[in-house]
């Protein structure tokens, strides 16, 4: 079989998109806006780790620069400027804790 992944081990490449998706599902799902800000630029990052293991180094350190720094940058900018009125009942787990 060949490796997609010419630089990676099939498992490491595996692992981290495994681990992008719980990390993107955790920043859908989390009520807290900055934690998702977190998640979304984590999510980022290791797009573009992924990208430097398909051998994109110039893809890689874009998505890092703009993905990950520049675009949580400016959302957690706008966050800072805006007011945060949750109710306590707005503040219940996400899906997969009420199951």
């Amino acid at each position: 079989m060949i490796n997609p992944y010419p630089s990676a081990s099939g498992w490491v490449a595996d692992f981290i998109i495994a681990v992008m998706i719980g990390v993107a599902i955790f920043a859908v799902e989390w009520r807290d806006l900055l934690g998702a800000v977190v998640g979304m630029a984590a999510v980022s990052l290791f797009a573009s780790i992924l990208f430097y293991f398909l051998q994109a180094p110039d893809v890689a350190m874009t998505e890092a620069a703009i993905g990950a720094a520049l675009s949580g940058a400016v959302f957690i900018f706008a966050l800072k400027r805006t007011v945060r009125y949750e109710t306590e009942e707005e503040e219940k787990p996400g899906w997969w804790l009420r199951w």
